[in-house]
């Protein structure tokens, strides 16, 4: 192990056998935590081909079970972000993805610093389930057309045990161990293909759209190499994705975009990616089925019907609703030229801790002229009072800035498999 570490750390290549040993060893105790974080701190410096970065998926998909689903009964489509402030798209593109009669197995993380968890909201619904097993995972996707549960622990355990590690150690900010991550836990989860959402901007990872284009490149080349057809979306994330920040109110504010009541900067990446999945499940004019099944309202029917098969109160759901709200109100005028989302992330995460209907809705876009008074969000909870802070989140200056796009790039790995099911579920 020693001979590896020196190896990388002068800017050589570790073989597809090496990563193979050292993600087994870290796993039986051969190989001790202080020796992979010496290696990940030296992938970090050196880099890591292409080549490491799939053998390294490989040892992680093979740490734990994998599931499988059978293509000839049709395409299975995953679907995966890097982390965003009021992400709500898992939770309202998937259901409208299936409406359309693509089938989607989403294994989903919990909230990770200033990013939302898809897991911690799906929970604030009474009753719904996460934790899954496998055969309940894979029935329900074959029954009711998509399923969106927790990673268990015996999917990729190395992922979670590396990720740990690297979190404490300062080692997360490496596209070799990024991609790596990400596509092992795709690959573990039994889906045929993925649709990954790459943020960039001041709350993501990759705040800058070249390094987010390359992760997604990253992204798409390993899982060609796994035979997995991929698209990459490259979307900005330096305001908050959608209107609300926490835990139960992104789920109300699924369920109104659901109901044709979405914000449309929201509206415009669900449909997206939306439409990328049903696109990979090989259904014609994708982007129309979407709409469709927006417009009419088959995409909330098949939010109702997933919340059900999860043991969710479908009636709890329907009535759930924020409470009182305080005002913060801008404090001068002139335009929104910037948000601090990193901020605006905690505080959400703060004011839902105890309140699953506790968190933000921010009133105010960027480039939006706002004269003193006006109310730049409001605050929900119980934890409510203290949000008067939270003004000086938003910049805002004399000139309007220059419009930022919401979709930087889309990019497609060229793996082909015979696509089935084309038959329009609408």
């Amino acid at each position: 192990m020693r001979a590896c570490i020196e190896r990388k750390r002068e800017g050589g290549d570790l073989s597809p056998e090496e990563w193979t040993r050292i993600v087994a060893g870290l796993m039986d105790g051969r190989v001790d935590e202080a020796q992979f974080a010496a290696l990940c701190m030296a992938c970090v410096w050196r880099g890591m081909s292409f080549d490491e970065a799939f053998a390294m998926t490989r040892a992680m998909v093979e740490s734990g079970d994998q599931l499988s689903f059978d293509r000839q009964e049709g395409v299975v489509v995953d679907k995966h972000s890097s982390g965003g402030v009021s992400d709500i798209v898992s939770l309202a593109a998937v259901p409208l993805a299936a409406a359309c009669g693509a089938r989607v197995a989403k294994l989903s993380g919990r909230a990770l610093g200033h990013t939302g968890g898809t897991i911690d909201k799906l929970e604030t619904i009474p009753g719904l389930r996460t934790a899954l097993s496998t055969e309940e995972f894979a029935e329900q996707v074959r029954n009711t057309g998509c399923a969106i549960a927790a990673q268990s622990a015996t999917i990729v355990p190395a992922d979670k045990r590396i990720y740990a590690l690297r979190d404490r150690t300062g080692t997360v900010p490496a596209l070799g161990l990024i991609s790596s991550s990400i596509v092992s836990k795709k690959i573990a989860g039994g889906a045929h293909a993925f649709v990954f959402d790459v943020k960039t901007g001041p709350a993501a990872f990759m705040q800058e759209p070249e390094k987010a284009k390359e992760l997604g490149r990253w992204l798409l080349e390993i899982a060609a190499r796994f035979g997995r057809r991929a698209t990459a979306f490259v979307t900005d994330m330096s305001e908050p994705l959608g209107r609300c920040i926490g835990t139960g109110v992104e789920v109300v504010e699924a369920r109104e975009m659901l109901q044709g009541n979405g914000d449309p900067r929201a509206v415009q990446l669900v449909t997206a990616i939306a439409a990328a999945l049903v696109n990979e499940c090989g259904f014609d004019e994708p982007e129309a089925l979407v709409m469709r099944a927006l417009s009419s309202g088959s995409g909330f029917e098949k939010f109702r019907e997933m919340i059900a098969a999860q043991g969710g109160d479908v009636s709890a759901f329907e009535n759930m609703q924020l409470g009182e709200s305080i005002a913060v109100r801008a404090r001068s005028g002139g335009y929104v030229s910037s948000i601090d989302v990193v901020r605006l992330g905690h505080a959400g995460r703060r004011l839902s801790t105890h309140d699953p209907l506790g968190g933000l809705r921010v009133d105010v876009r960027i480039g939006d002229y706002v004269e003193t008074g006006t109310p730049l969000l409001h605050a929900y909870g119980r934890d409510r009072d203290h949000a008067a802070q939270f003004a000086d989140a938003f910049t805002l200056s004399e000139s309007k800035p220059a419009p930022v796009p919401l979709i930087y790039d889309v990019q497609i790995n060229s793996v082909l498999y015979p696509q089935s099911g084309r038959a329009a579920a609408l």
